[in-house]
């Protein structure tokens, strides 16, 4: 216990002093605190996604039994992201005022807390009493949730401020871990043994994490920060990736809450082969988010192209997944299946390079290099993923309900093809701009050598 306060004391500093880990090479061996911090965010997205995965093959339609329609259950899903969006924005701010490690203990013990809850919501009457229930206990859970990711997401950059993005892809094996594990676990203990036995099993194990994190997490000490969200808002390149975002997450949340149903009616599948049809998406993220966590890290300058080629790709993946009606095209399992791997390795070329480029531009234009710019930038990630998460199961269920299945992932793919062509746009012109630039350099020393009077 005494090691983990040194440890803890270690990385007691303020923004204006940056510590001996935050300034080493890349290849510099970890310390025995990055490696105990790597351990607890690990342990952070696994436990919080595989509790927030378990929801997908069973309880759209438990949520019908009870008298929630396609569109109220879009909206079951779309709070969660949108009390998300909330506690983004206001913990990312403050977060050095609650403190990194207080912010991440407290969200997990929520968490927990209100998965268990969610597993007894079958004992409630059905109609407005369910539905009311459904609503508090997920905003709940969804401020938990934001108060452990953005506390993640800035510690995570704090003490690997080298390798940001390989550290971030590495941490998506387990977020995706906990995505691929979630549905099938899920599905399987519902069949098994009932509806809230999956609720109950899952947030016991998020309720370990709390004193297991306790115990190891260093303590983070910071300054507050006078910069804004509106001011990082003021730059053109951080607005179009948290376009990106948005349809990153608008799609997952899309897909949260529309694809078991579609492919319960259109196959005839069972909870438990719904929450392995899911691996389809989740495993080609998994596994390809650490290989370009690398790559962003080791080739700063294919981060643009990541994204562009990315959103590209996942327009393709959901333009095919229904498919759209205009193709002509049978809807068959073998191409659900092999649309929903490359929406998944798509998704992760968007994701893994927006978060060390948005942290990039706002460095460039002046932010302060700290724990309380780094909340700040997660608090934005957070949010705009909030927002994606709420629009893509609200709108999605709206349209899946009002049209078809095949129509609203057309709507998902268009949005992926806008986000990546505006971006494709700006970093063109950025790189014209770029080139022109030493020409202009050159020219200048001539004209200033060019007398003014003959």
């Amino acid at each position: 216990m005494n090691d983990n306060n040194m440890d803890s004391d270690q990385v007691q500093q303020t923004d204006g002093s940056r510590s001996e880990e935050s300034i080493s090479s890349p290849n510099q061996r970890m310390t025995r605190y990055q490696i105990l911090t790597l351990i607890s965010m690990a342990s952070v997205n696994f436990s919080s996604m595989i509790c927030y995965s378990i929801l997908g093959p069973f309880f759209p339609n438990e949520a019908m039994k009870k008298g929630a329609s396609q569109t109220v259950i879009g909206l079951i899903f779309g709070c969660y992201a949108l009390c998300n969006l909330m506690g983004s924005l206001v913990l990312g701010k403050y977060i050095v005022q609650i403190g990194a490690k207080v912010m991440l203990i407290s969200g997990l013990f929520v968490s927990s807390g209100c998965t268990i809850l969610f597993g007894l919501l079958d004992r409630v009457p059905e109609g407005g009493t369910f539905i009311t229930l459904c609503f508090i206990i997920r905003s709940v859970d969804a401020l938990g949730f934001s108060a452990a990711m953005t506390s993640s997401f800035a510690i995570s950059a704090k003490v690997f401020p080298n390798n940001i993005a390989t550290v971030l892809g590495s941490l998506e094996i387990f977020t995706g871990l906990g995505l691929i594990l979630g549905p099938p676990i899920g599905g399987w203990l519902y069949q098994s043994f009932g509806y809230e036995v999956p609720f109950m099993a899952l947030g016991c194990f998020l309720f370990l994490m709390v004193p297991f994190n306790i115990y190891i997490l260093p303590s983070f000490a910071a300054d507050p920060t006078k910069d804004s969200f509106f001011r990082l808002f003021t730059r053109l390149k951080i607005v179009l990736i948290c376009f990106a975002i948005f349809t990153l997450s608008s799609g997952l949340g899309f897909l949260d809450a529309t694809l078991s149903i579609y492919a319960i009616d259109k196959f005839d599948l069972s909870p438990g082969y719904v929450g392995l049809l899911l691996l389809g998406l989740s495993l080609p993220y998994c596994l390809a988010s650490p290989l370009l966590g690398i790559v962003s890290d080791r080739f700063p300058s294919t981060r643009p192209w990541l994204m562009v080629l990315g959103g590209l790709s996942t327009a393709t993946g959901f333009w095919f997944l229904g498919p759209v009606p205009i193709l002509q095209i049978q809807s068959q399992l073998w191409l659900l299946v092999f649309m929903l791997g490359v929406i998944g390795f798509s998704l992760s070329m968007i994701a893994i390079p927006t978060f060390p480029e948005i942290l990039n531009c706002a460095y460039e234009n002046g932010f302060e290099e700290g724990l309380s710019t780094l909340g700040l930038v997660s608090g934005l990630f957070g949010a705009v993923w909030s927002i994606g998460m709420f629009c893509g199961p609200t709108l999605g269920g709206f349209t899946t309900q009002q049209l078809s299945f095949e129509w609203a992932a057309s709507v998902q793919g268009g949005l992926a093809f806008l986000a990546a062509f505006f971006l494709g746009i700006y970093f063109l012109c950025q790189g014209t701009r770029q080139r022109r630039a030493p020409q202009i350099k050159r020219k200048i020393p001539s004209d200033e050598r060019t007398r003014l009077l003959s």
